[in-house]
């Protein structure tokens, strides 16, 4: 009896050491509860083709909360419809009435780009949000947890073609794509889906939270309030899940990506098969996931990042290109009335091009060259203005980032400081871990987390927590692409980011 005693004595001291008593199996039990309200606009000449949320997941484990919320918006502050004073007040909301520390709560945009207003008015925006989470909260209830992965890779790709002269051309609407013998490569892609699934006690699907990079801007082709493809996504996995499961789609890294339709000029713009690809992507991991208890941590803390000074230079160098083009355009003979036949016929035939063959042996029997000699001229003119066709396309292009660096350069002046506070937040549940990231981060950034990570499902919550603009890599300051030239941050900001998430990753083991 004694030896059993001592025994018993030695593995509560373990246990005690370990953080935890025998019986609870290393972890507390963990509760969760999900909810959800439509945040669409209510105007009557906006038509809903499929609504937006605000989606709310609150985990406890007795003592610590997490609310992780989903919202299907442009951003958190900044940009679109959800102003800068959002976030704080939701956040007080929530720590008033439901004793949460806002610092607990994650919000995360899915970046959605509705050419219309969607949203409902900024007060119903916070109140129907803070109603979901507290119907979250209040039916918490018993859950098991578990993480995996899945692989989507047909309906993206990264938008920022690496040029063979070494800089960077971003696949936009705003400007044309470079010319094809200019293009070098395609950047690199992040098509891993991060996925927590969470069960209720007897087995059933309550909630299944995904990540994925992506930029959804497609909408659909009738137009009006959509979610874009990660709502029919989400849409998928519901109905497909059933017991009133709920999806919670997260953005990941996907400030350069874009979707491979995304310049189709020969199909409507419509993300729903997008959509439903990526949902039943998500089913297949969610399936093959199993749960069981898991722990709960969170961290939170705010670093300062250096804001970029060097707009005017960038201005310079493009004003110089701008100049050297224009200059380049001189000594243009025709017109598009003239360019137009002149190129259809030296395309169907580039030998004879004024005439049938016949014509061209003929003169060839008679020693004469005079269609040749108008062909030969003719050509020069079609080569000199398919020359200043691309020359207008670039100079578009530098239209257009001029234009961006002067708006940027405006914010950071009238920000008064040389740094900007962004969050970074890190959450784990079980064995799914996310790691928050303001910013609309860039593929490359969000790999490296991943990598450097001591954790096997690390994801990147990005555009989450507030909205700081893109967030490049240093790598591709120098290649001039738009997610560099839409950019806030001095190129140190990568290094003082990783380091700060990779301290706050290794501090939740």
């Amino acid at each position: 009896m004694r030896s059993i005693r001592l025994l018993l004595l030695t593995l509560t001291l373990q246990a005690v050491t370990l953080g935890h008593l025998p019986g609870d199996a290393g972890w507390a039990e963990l509760l969760a509860g999900v909810a959800m309200s439509d945040i669409s606009a209510e105007v009557d000449q906006i038509r809903v083709n499929d609504p937006v949320y605000s989606k709310a997941l609150v985990v406890s484990d007795g003592e610590t909360k997490v609310v992780i919320i989903a919202m299907d918006v442009t951003a958190i502050g900044g940009i679109g419809e959800v102003g800068d004073d959002f976030l704080p007040k939701l956040r007080a909301r929530i720590e008033e009435e439901l004793k949460i520390p806002g610092e607990n709560v994650l919000v995360n945009a899915s970046h959605n780009h509705p050419p219309i207003r969607f949203l409902c008015d900024p007060y119903d925006q916070v109140s129907r949000t803070f109603d979901a989470v507290q119907r979250a909260h209040d039916n918490l209830t018993p859950v098991k947890v578990g993480a995996g992965a899945g692989h989507e890779d047909r309906i993206s790709m990264n938008r920022t073609l690496q040029l063979k002269n070494g800089l960077a051309w971003t696949i936009r609407h705003s400007n044309p794509c470079p010319p094809d013998d200019e293009v070098e490569s395609v950047g690199v892609m992040d098509s891993e889906i991060g996925v927590l699934r969470i069960d209720r006690m007897d087995g059933s699907p309550m909630a299944v939270v995904y990540n994925f990079a992506c930029h959804p801007y497609i909408t659909v082709p009738m137009g009006g309030v959509t979610a874009d493809f990660p709502g029919f996504s989400s849409e998928v996995i519901e109905e497909n899940l059933g017991e009133g499961a709920m999806a919670l789609f997260l953005q990941g890294a996907g400030g350069d990506i874009t979707s491979i339709l995304y310049k189709d000029v020969n199909r409507p713009r419509d993300s729903e098969p997008l959509g439903r690809m990526l949902g039943l992507s998500t089913l297949k991991a969610v399936r093959s996931i199993q749960t069981q208890e898991g722990e709960l941590r969170v961290i939170n803390e705010t670093i300062e990042l250096p804001r970029k000074t060097d707009f005017d230079e960038k201005v310079a160098e493009l004003q110089t290109e701008q100049d050297s083009l224009l200059k380049a355009m001189r000594g243009t003979s025709l017109n598009f009335k003239t360019f137009l036949p002149l190129y259809i016929k030296h395309s169907l035939d580039p030998e004879h091009p004024s005439y049938y063959s016949y014509r061209y042996l003929q003169n060839e029997k008679l020693g004469r060259d005079e269609l040749a000699g108008i062909d030969d001229q003719n050509l020069g003119h079609i080569q000199k203005y398919l020359r200043n066709i691309q020359s207008m396309e670039k100079l578009a292009r530098i239209q257009d980032k001029v234009a961006t660096l002067r708006r940027h350069q405006k914010i950071n002046a009238d920000a008064g400081e040389p740094t900007v506070s962004m969050e970074v937040m890190g959450i784990r549940i079980g064995d799914f871990v996310l790691i928050s990231n303001s910013t609309e981060a860039l593929v490359e950034i969000g790999l490296n987390i991943k990598k450097a990570s001591p954790f096997e499902h690390t994801y990147m919550s990005a555009y989450s927590n507030g909205y700081i603009h893109y967030g490049p890599p240093v790598s591709e300051y120098p290649k001039g692409g738009y997610e560099v030239t839409e950019c806030l941050l001095a190129p140190e900001w990568q290094a003082l980011y990783e380091a700060k998430a990779l301290e706050v990753l290794n501090r939740l083991r």
